[in-house]
């Protein structure tokens, strides 16, 4: 099954890198699982918010550099939180990336504070 990203996920993603653009456009229509982007672009305002309300811990985003979007699943047309998803969402975003040669990083494979819906450009590669 092949999926396609909505005008809204396109729009959420005005600003943020082309290549991880890139990665996201073609994820999609490899991936078992629907998604959509939620969030690309953040001001360092909605960042510092985001810290106070305790939605992040660092006021050093991707976000904020243009180099991160978060997806959420979508299951019958509802969005799904439910951790398998996002494993198999990543395997899809991730062999996107590895045929456009793009090194990015998924936030559900971080040691501490996994964030399955977080994907961003390797530092190392995107500073």
């Amino acid at each position: 099954m092949s999926f396609r990203l909505s005008e809204r996920s396109r729009t959420r993603m005005r600003g943020v890198h082309p290549a991880l653009v890139g990665v996201i456009e073609a994820a999609i229509l490899i991936t078992p699982v629907d998604f959509m982007v939620t969030e690309g672009l953040r001001t360092p305002a909605l960042q510092a918010c985001l810290v106070r309300a305790g939605a992040s811990r660092t006021l050093n985003s991707r976000h904020i550099t243009c180099h991160a979007v978060d997806v959420a699943a979508m299951v019958e047309g509802a969005i799904r939180w439910d951790w398998p998803l996002y494993p198999r969402i990543a395997e899809a975003i991730k062999t996107a990336a590895k045929i456009k040669g793009v090194v990015l990083v998924w936030g559900g494979d971080w040691p501490r504070l996994r964030d399955g819906p977080h994907f961003e450009l390797d530092r190392r590669v995107f500073p």
